[in-house]
């Protein structure tokens, strides 16, 4: 293997209450981050594009932004769990193993024999070292050797990939989203990133912190990424429907929590299927009870469909201004937006740098990248406090601080 794991193991047993998320901007309490690690040094100017990078990141330094975006979330009471730590004790459970093994193993790909061969290697090793694997991928010089002549083996460069690394793992809004007392598994739409989903199901089935939380959603449903999914208040989501997230995977979603009883209202956003704005989260984020940061380019021509329960079925409404729809589903007389940038060049900087991506620690409390000066300036005006972190290499995966965390526990809003 070619990475170490932190050493750090998260505690097995649930703190206090178990876990639950009605909001996005109550007080948070509990965190699940993932540590760029090995998986990052893949990355090369011939991948890149293919594994969903902008830039090849200088990873050390990523590791250090990474380590303070943690510790300024510590400094602020919050948990934080590290994705890697999770797995690694999942991997205990010998049924973690199989599923583990049997998600990095693709006999179409390397041929019956080859991939008999790593089935039984990957079998063989320790917990954390098959956590490493899963995580950093292994090349075909890395693959254990078989016996008999390997065609695949033979036609492929040894820094191919037999197992593709996951270098969006640092991404751990996507793969997993609570609403309520219960985890949504979503379904990634992306090739480079569908692994993800496989190891953070084990973690929610094997690891025994979450032994008796419920599931919501199905992940073998339609596309549906975290990024996408906002919880505005107690009873109501909004999903982003655009490059990640399809339709049916929007109405999946919300079919399952409105039957569950985890939400009254389910707004259906479209966004602009592009790379600057893959999520709803790119261009909108909560900041407050009844306050969101904004991408002005998108302000005035959001719109969503309400879908609310009606029977055994769902009763799908609109189009209708988003922001209308949400004050109405929050119920509250208007929905505050500041702006990001002044004047329509510096917005679409900062937008494109995750001005709008900001992770809120409690209301009217959040954590952002510090190169957004601009926009967390009029955060600040409107009585928002920002915790600036460093994001120069963070950023290269296009994503912020909300997308680099999945929040596990909140406190109710008062």
């Amino acid at each position: 293997m070619t990475a170490e794991i932190a050493q750090t193991q998260a505690p097995d047993a649930v703190p206090g209450p178990a876990p639950r998320v009605d909001s996005e901007v109550g007080p948070l309490r509990t965190v699940l981050l993932h540590r760029p690690g090995a998986e990052l040094k893949r990355l090369t100017p011939r991948n890149n594009d293919q594994l969903l990078f902008d830039g090849v990141p200088w990873v050390d330094r990523a590791q250090e932004e990474h380590d303070a975006f943690a510790e300024v979330l510590r400094s602020r009471g919050v948990e934080v769990l590290l994705l890697a730590d999770l797995l690694v004790k999942a991997l205990h459970d010998d049924r973690a193993r199989i599923a583990g093994v049997h998600s990095a193993v693709n006999e179409r790909r390397l041929g019956i024999d080859l991939a008999d061969a790593l089935r039984s290697h990957l079998s063989s090793v320790s917990p954390r070292q098959l956590a490493t694997a899963l995580m950093t991928g292994m090349t075909f010089e890395e693959l254990p050797a078989a016996e008999g002549a390997s065609l695949v083996r033979r036609m492929h460069h040894p820094h191919d990939f037999a197992v593709d690394p996951l270098p969006n793992l640092l991404f751990t809004r996507d793969s997993s989203v609570w609403v309520g007392d219960r985890v949504a598994i979503t379904s990634l739409a992306m090739p480079a990133r569908d692994r993800e989903t496989a190891l953070t199901d084990l973690i929610y089935a094997y690891h025994p912190r979450f032994a008796k939380t419920g599931r919501a959603y199905g992940a073998h449903s339609a596309p549906v990424e975290g990024g996408d999914v906002l919880l505005l208040a107690p009873g109501v989501l909004a999903i982003g429907v655009g490059e990640r997230t399809t339709p049916a995977g929007a109405e999946s979603f919300a079919r399952s929590a409105l039957a569950d009883g985890l939400a009254h209202t389910v707004l259906a956003v479209p966004i602009t299927q592009e790379r600057a704005t893959m999520h709803l989260d790119t261009v909108c984020t909560m900041v407050d009870r009844d306050a969101v940061v904004m991408y002005p380019a998108v302000r005035d021509n959001l719109f969503a469909y309400p879908v609310r329960a009606d029977g055994d079925g769902v009763v799908v409404e609109g189009p209708v201004p988003f922001l209308e729809a949400a004050a109405e589903a929050m119920g509250i007389d208007r929905l505050r937006v500041i702006d990001t940038g002044l004047d329509p060049v510096t917005a679409e900087r900062e937008q494109w740098d995750d001005g709008n991506n900001t992770l809120a620690v409690a209301p009217g409390l959040v954590v952002a990248y510090e190169r957004n000066v601009e926009t967390n300036a009029r955060l600040e005006e409107a009585g928002v406090e920002v915790l600036r972190i460093s994001g120069s290499e963070l950023g290269s995966g296009r994503g912020g601080p909300r997308c680099m965390s999945c929040p596990i526990d909140r406190m109710a809003l008062k």
